[in-house]
């Protein structure tokens, strides 16, 4: 046990918060919806069979949820808790607060606002080996939508490089670390990789998840199956609508800018999705600058709300920085970032001189394909200086490169693919990990002339 520590308002953050002190996890839990609790069940299935105990502190519905993974020998304690009530468990006085959505804020000492100090924490590497840290959560643009910096994106996975078992595995995954957004396309997979995310996320309450997809590419021989003409915009989002087994998408997203259709005519026809309730958001991926502000222009006049772009960024590719961040900003819009591991190039499996790993993305005939303009010994020679930084701060390769894209005011989440559910609870734990100014210029110092800033290359990457 600790003494002399604080009370702990919580509020405001995905539960559950665990703590690790002496030996003893605690979950603490502080509102009544059994429902919103996901993760919680998860931390008791996985530790239930340990020999550490283990306290979870909450309202008896949360608790009841929990009870039904337990065996009468599993060294579990539930602790009963009223709203505003205070209590002492593992060294710290907890205060369960009375609002539905009044969560843990509170973090751990030294999981903090940089990797370095949360390698310090005491007791940390059991914690991770147990869990990933909750996901923190950001607004999406100028509109009162809350995301997960961490999002879930099934391209080139779902339908394609993974079965659907494994598929739904690290959709579970996702879920239980506390990710709430998953991002799609129409195109994808030829289509299949919406019906796979359906199916993964069937039986989820829909209201605690964002469901994004998007429209533009083709989806079948028409000359009407593509592009940005209204036909092609409804009849597609009413099909993803059917492959996603929901009745609306939260952000529905232009995949491209089309130039061969009147801009507004596209936003015409995303303007009735919203007002029909097939939308909630809009938003828009690869656009340039100048496309971005058009849109918001005509948005306005619309009276819709135009939230988002979403871009290709990474260590290795920022020309978004020069002129569509700017842009976005001032028009309230943010970035969902893709590829912010380069594709898995900054995770480090690849290495100059060196055949890729035949089960890795790069090994893949049909997926390897978009990875080739990263695939040079310099370029890799690079990454792999990245290395020590990453252990310096006691992170993984993946966790830093995700962490450096959330370092970007404008970047309301970056999406993460999966193939393993092990690699989701590995990008989960760089939510929250601010990086120093020193750690981003001695990123800048290696990589130097690899990275690619050209703000012409926009939708050409």
């Amino acid at each position: 046990m600790v003494d002399d520590v604080p009370l702990l308002d919580l509020a405001a953050a995905p539960p559950p918060v665990d703590v690790c002190l002496a030996g003893v996890h605690a979950v603490l839990v502080t509102h009544d919806r059994p429902d919103h609790c996901a993760p919680l069940v998860l931390l008791a299935r996985q530790w239930v069979r340990r020999s550490e105990p283990l306290t979870v502190v909450g309202p008896s519905p949360v608790l009841e949820a929990v009870r039904p993974w337990l065996g009468p020998d599993d060294p579990v304690e539930l602790v009963p808790v009223t709203a505003g009530a205070v209590l002492r468990r593992a060294g710290y006085d907890i205060r369960a607060l009375a609002g539905d959505h009044e969560v843990p804020t509170w973090r751990p000492a030294g999981r903090g606002r940089g990797g370095a100090g949360r390698r310090a924490r005491p007791g940390a590497r059991l914690a991770r080996r147990l869990t990933s840290p909750p996901v923190d959560f950001r607004r999406l643009g100028r509109s009162g939508l809350t995301i997960s910096e961490i999002a879930y994106g099934n391209w080139l996975t779902h339908g394609g490089q993974v079965e659907e078992d494994a598929a739904h595995a690290c959709v579970r995954a996702a879920l239980d670390a506390g990710i709430t957004t998953f991002d799609t396309a129409d195109v994808y997979a030829g289509t299949r990789a919406e019906t796979v995310l359906g199916a993964a996320l069937a039986g989820q309450r829909r209201e605690s998840i964002e469901l994004f997809t998007k429209v533009y590419w083709p989806t079948g021989p028409g000359r009407n199956d593509r592009g940005l003409g209204r036909k092609h915009v409804i009849e597609s989002c009413h099909a993803s609508l059917r492959r996603l087994q929901t009745d609306y998408v939260d952000l529905y997203q232009a995949h491209r800018y089309d130039a061969s259709v009147p801009l507004e005519e596209t936003m015409t026809a995303f303007a009735d999705l919203v007002r029909s309730g097939k939308a909630l958001y809009i938003g828009v991926s690869e656009w340039n600058a100048e496309q971005i502000a058009a849109g918001a222009a005509l948005a306005r006049e619309l009276g819709i709300p135009f939230i988002s772009n979403q871009p290709q960024y990474s260590m290795l590719w920022r020309v978004i920085e020069a002129e569509v961040v700017p842009t976005s900003e001032q028009e309230g819009l943010s970035q969902i970032v893709w590829s912010p591991l380069a594709q898995g190039i900054l995770t480090g499996k690849y290495r100059p001189g060196e055949q890729p790993p035949a089960d890795s993305r790069a090994g893949h005939p049909e997926a390897g394909q978009s990875m080739q303009r990263f695939m040079t010994d310099e370029l890799l020679g690079r990454v792999q200086q990245l290395r020590s930084i990453a252990e310096d701060l006691g992170l993984s390769m993946a966790q830093l490169a995700l962490a450096w894209v959330l370092q970007n005011r404008n970047v309301a989440a970056a999406i993460i693919g999966a193939t393993r559910p092990e690699q989701v609870q590995d990008n989960v734990a760089a939510a929250g990990v601010t990086l120093d100014a020193d750690v981003m210029t001695r990123i800048d110092d290696v990589l130097g002339d690899v990275v690619e800033r050209n703000p012409a290359r926009t939708a050409r990457g």
